[in-house]
C-alpha cells in the first residue's frame, strides 16, 4: 500500500499554492484529521497510485480539495465549459498515466476512506461548521478526540441537548486551483457540498481575476467560465432545494447536510451580485425549499374519495391537523438547530404552513357540496386551526409566541365560502320542509291516522322536527362565526315564510275530500295548534331579525285564520238546517232540532278545548255569536205568528233554549257575554200577558243592544201576535221616544248583533192604510 504520509508530503510540495506554508490553520487541521482517519482504517488497505492526492481531494463534509499542477481539471477549466469537455474530462480519468484528481480516481478512494467518515459526517460537520468563530477563539478540538467522544456519548446513550448554530463563521481557504466543472458538480451530486461550494467559489474568484486582467483570449474563457458557473449554481441549487425539502420527511439523512446548506446560503447572500453568482436570493429560494416541503407533506395526507366514506372531508382534515403538528414538532425539535437563527426556521415552517393549506383549502371547498363537509371545512378553517388541536399546541410552545396563527387565504375566499354554507343551509331547510309534507301525506293523511294527544293538546310532532332543524342550523353556524349566524338565522326564517301556504296547499289536495267527517274538524284543530307552536318556537329570534319573524307570523296567522274558518264554515254547514227550522210552528211542539242543533255544538265544543289559547277562546266566542244570531234571526223571517196565547209557550222556549245555549258557550269560554241577555229580554216582550205591559220592557233591551231598531221590533211583535193597532202603534212610539231620549244612544260596533241582521218586509201585521201612515211618522231606527 502507497504511503499516505509521503503522497501527501508530495502533492503539498509539487501542487500546492494556497499560501499555508507556514503553521496550519484549521482547515490544515482537518487535512491532517483526515489522512489520520485514513490511516488507522481498515478500509485504507490496498495499492492506491495517488494516496495523497485522494486524502486531500476528498469530497468530504468539510474541506476543500486541492489538486496537483498536473490535474486534468486544470485542462477542464481552461478548455471548453462542462458540457463541451465532458469526454475530454472522461478520457483523462480513463488514462492509465494520468495522476490527476478525476471521479474515476476519486471514487475508490471514497468508498473506503469517505465511507467512514462520512458516518460520522453530521457529528463532524456539527463541529466544523466551516470554521466558527467562538467568542475566545478557541481552536477546534482534534478529530480523533471528536470522534471517541461522539463514540463515547452513544455508548452511554445520552441525549444530546441541541446547541444553537452560531450565526459567524470563517470560511476555509479555497482550493487553488479548484477543481474541474465536472469534478465540482460530481461533488454536488454526491451531496459533498462544503468543498462543492469552495470549488466553486474559487472558480469564482478565478473568473473575477480573468476579468479584470483583459487578456486577449479572456473573453471566451470568462463567456466559457460564466456559463459553467451558471450551471453548476443551478445544479448546486437544485441540490440544496432538494436536501431541504426532503429534510422534514426524512431527518436522519438530511441532518447534517443542512449546516452546509445553512453556511452555503449565508455566503452567497453576502456575495450576492458579485459576478458568477445567480442573481436570485438564496435565502427566498431556501423558503421556497421549505415551502415545497410543506407542500410535500400536505399532499401525502390520506385523502379518501368521498364515494367510499361519507365523512371523506372531516377525516381527511383530522389527519391533516395531525400532520402539522408532528412536522412542526420535528422542525423545532431537530431541524432548527441545524440553521443559524437568522433564519427564523420554525416561523419559516409556520409561515408556509399557512400559505400551503391556504391553497389546499381551496382545492377541498371545489369539492364540497354537502351541508356537513362545508360546515367542517369552516369549523376547521375558524375554529380547529387555531385552536389547541393544530398552531395552538401545547407541544409547540413557546416558539409559538408572537406567530399568527391565521391561514393565508385569498381575499374573497372565506366570504365565498360562507355564502356558499349559507345557500346549502336554505336549500338543506326547504328539503327539509319538503319532506316534512311528505311524511304527514304517507304516515297521517293517506292512512287517515288520527293525530295523538300531547300535554292534553291535539298537533302533529312536525313543528318540534322543524324547530330542531332550524335551531342546529343556527346554533351550529353560531359556532362558526356570530355574523355567520345572523345570515343563517334570516336564511332559515325567510325559508319558512312558504312554508304554511305550502301545507295548506298539499294537506286540502290530499285530505279535503273527507270534509265534513271528524277527522277532517281533528286535523284542522291540530294543525292550528301545530302552526301556533312553531311560531312561537320562532319568536325566540324576533330580537335578531325582527323583520323575518314578523313575516313568519304573518303567514301563519294567515293560516290559522283559513283554518279556523274552515272549521267554523263547517260547524256553521253542519247546523244549518237546524238553526232554520228554530220559532217556526213545528218547533213550538218539537225539541229535535235543537236537541241536534245542542249535540254538534257540544261535539264542537269538545274540539275547541283541544285548541291552543288564544284559539280556543276566540273559536268558541266566534260559534257563540253564529248560533245567537242564527237563532233570533228566525223571528225576524216573520215566518210564524203566535195565535190563541201560544206566545206565552213560544216565550218560555225561547228563554229555556237561550239559557242551554248560555250554558254550553260559557263552558267553552266564549268571550260573548253580551249575548247572554238577548233571549230573556226577548222572551219577556213576547210572553207578556197584558199587551199595554210591552212598551214599559223595551229600555232594558235596548241598553243591551243599542242597534235594536222599530224593523226589529215590528218582526217580534208579529211573532207575538194578537195586537190591536193602538197597541202596535204606542209600542212603536215607545221605541221612538226611548231612542230619542238617549237610551241605546252610544253603540258599540264590537257588539252589534241586531245592526245587520235582516228583517222580511213583504207581510204586514196590520190593515194596509194605518199602517203605511203610521209608518211614515215613526222613523226606521
Amino acid at each position: 500500500m502507497d504511503n499516505p504520509d509521503e503522497d501527501g508530503a508530495s502533492l503539498q510540495s509539487n501542487g500546492t499554492k494556497s499560501g499555508r506554508k507556514g503553521k496550519l490553520g484549521k482547515f490544515g487541521s482537518l487535512k491532517k484529521s483526515i489522512k489520520w482517519v485514513a490511516d488507522k482504517s481498515p478500509l485504507s488497505v490496498g495499492t492506491r497510485k495517488s494516496t495523497s492526492d485522494d486524502a486531500e481531494g476528498l469530497p468530504s463534509t468539510s474541506s476543500p480539495s486541492s489538486t496537483g499542477p498536473s490535474s486534468p481539471a486544470s485542462s477542464s477549466r481552461n478548455g471548453g465549459g462542462f458540457f463541451q469537455n465532458q469526454e475530454d474530462n472522461l478520457g483523462h480519468a480513463a488514462s492509465p498515466k494520468s495522476k490527476a484528481l478525476t471521479r474515476s480516481k476519486t471514487e475508490p478512494s471514497m468508498s473506503k476512506l469517505g465511507d467512514s467518515f462520512l458516518k460520522k459526517g453530521s457529528s463532524i460537520r456539527r463541529s466544523l461548521r466551516f470554521g466558527i468563530k467562538k467568542e475566545n477563539d478557541k481552536r477546534l478540538e482534534p478529530l480523533e478526540d471528536v470522534l471517541v467522544e461522539r463514540t463515547e456519548g452513544k455508548n452511554e446513550k445520552e441525549e444530546d441537548i441541541p446547541e444553537e448554530m452560531d450565526e459567524l463563521y470563517t470560511l476555509p481557504d479555497l482550493p487553488d486551483p479548484p477543481l474541474s466543472v465536472m469534478e465540482i458538480n460530481k461533488l454536488i451530486e454526491m451531496e459533498v457540498l462544503e468543498e462543492a461550494h469552495l470549488n466553486l467559489l474559487a472558480l469564482r474568484l478565478e473568473l473575477q481575476k480573468e476579468q479584470e486582467a483583459g487578456v486577449e483570449d479572456c473573453s471566451t474563457k470568462v463567456a466559457q467560465k460564466q456559463k459553467d458557473l451558471s450551471l453548476l449554481y443551478g445544479n448546486l441549487r437544485s441540490k440544496i432545494h432538494e436536501i431541504v425539502r426532503d429534510s422534514s420527511t426524512r431527518p436522519a439523512r438530511n441532518k447534517g447536510l443542512l449546516v452546509p446548506v445553512a453556511r452555503i446560503i449565508q455566503e452567497e447572500e453576502k456575495r450576492a451580485g458579485e459576478p458568477g453568482g445567480l442573481p436570485d436570493s438564496w435565502v427566498e429560494a431556501w423558503k421556497d425549499a421549505v415551502c415545497d416541503s410543506v407542500q410535500v407533506k400536505v399532499d401525502s395526507v390520506d385523502l379518501e374519495p368521498r364515494e367510499q366514506n361519507v365523512s371523506w372531508l372531516a377525516v381527511h382534515l383530522g389527519k391533516l391537523g395531525n400532520a402539522i403538528v408532528e412536522d412542526l414538532e420535528n422542525v423545532k425539535r431537530e431541524l432548527r438547530w441545524s440553521y443559524p437563527r437568522t433564519f427564523k426556521v420554525f416561523s419559516t415552517y409556520v409561515k408556509s404552513y399557512h400559505r400551503v393549506v391556504g391553497q389546499h383549502l381551496k382545492k377541498l371547498e371545489q369539492q364540497s357540496t354537502e351541508l356537513k363537509d362545508l360546515y367542517a371545512l369552516l369549523d376547521w378553517i375558524l375554529n380547529k386551526y387555531k385552536s389547541e388541536r393544530i398552531m395552538g399546541s401545547l407541544s409547540l410552545q413557546p416558539d409559538m409566541n408572537g406567530e399568527s396563527t391565521d391561514l393565508q387565504l385569498e381575499s374573497d375566499f372565506l366570504k365565498q365560502l360562507k355564502d356558499k354554507y349559507v345557500c346549502r343551509v336554505k336549500e338543506d331547510v326547504r328539503i327539509s320542509l319538503e319532506r316534512v309534507i311528505e311524511l304527514e301525506n304517507e304516515s297521517v293523511w293517506s292512512v287517515s291516522k288520527e293525530l295523538e294527544m300531547e300535554d292534553d293538546v291535539l298537533c302533529s310532532p312536525f313543528p318540534m322536527d322543524i324547530w330542531t332543524k332550524v335551531k342546529s342550523s343556527i346554533v351550529n353556524s353560531k359556532q362558526l362565526d356570530v355574523n355567520l349566524e345572523q345570515e343563517v338565522t334570516q336564511t332559515c326564517l325567510e325559508e319558512l315564510q312558504n312554508f304554511p301556504k305550502r301545507f295548506e296547499e298539499e294537506f286540502r289536495r290530499h285530505f279535503s275530500a273527507i270534509q265534513p267527517q271528524p277527522l277532517w274538524t281533528e286535523y284542522l284543530v291540530a294543525y292550528i295548534n301545530s302552526f301556533t307552536a312553531l311560531q312561537k318556537h320562532m319568536d325566540g329570534y324576533h330580537g335578531s331579525c325582527p323583520r323575518q319573524v314578523e313575516a313568519f307570523k304573518g303567514e301563519v296567522a294567515s293560516l290559522t285564520a283559513r283554518l279556523m274558518q274552515s272549521l267554523e264554515d263547517q260547524f256553521k254547514q253542519d247546523v244549518k238546517l237546524y238553526l232554520r227550522r228554530m220559532v217556526t210552528r213545528k218547533w213550538l211542539t218539537n225539541d229535535d232540532d235543537f236537541h241536534q242543533l245542542l249535540t254538534r255544538t257540544e261535539r264542537l265544543s269538545q274540539h275547541c278545548h283541544l285548541l291552543q289559547p288564544p284559539h280556543a277562546q276566540e273559536f268558541a266566542s266566534r260559534l257563540h255569536y253564529h248560533v245567537v244570531r242564527e237563532y233570533v234571526g228566525q223571528l225576524m223571517k216573520k215566518s210564524y205568528s203566535c195565535k190563541n196565547r201560544k206566545h206565552e209557550k213560544a216565550a218560555a222556549k225561547i228563554s229555556k233554549q237561550t239559557g242551554a245555549l248560555r250554558d254550553l258557550f260559557s263552558s267553552m269560554n266564549s268571550s260573548m257575554e253580551w249575548l247572554h241577555p238577548v233571549g230573556e229580554d226577548l222572551s219577556t216582550i213576547i210572553g207578556l200577558k197584558n199587551k199595554a205591559d210591552i212598551k214599559h220592557h223595551l229600555q232594558p233591551l235596548l241598553e243591551h243592544y243599542p242597534d235594536f231598531s222599530k224593523k226589529h221590533l215590528v218582526a217580534v211583535l208579529f211573532f207575538r201576535g194578537d195586537l190591536g193597532r193602538r197597541e202596535h202603534q204606542l209600542i212603536l212610539q215607545r221605541l221612538t221616544d226611548l231612542k230619542k231620549g238617549g237610551s241605546g244612544s252610544s253603540c258599540d260596533r264590537s257588539r252589534v248583533l241586531f245592526g245587520d241582521m235582516p228583517v222580511t218586509t213583504n207581510t204586514n201585521c196590520l190593515p194596509g192604510p194605518p199602517f203605511s201612515c203610521l209608518s211614515r211618522i215613526l222613523p226606521d231606527r
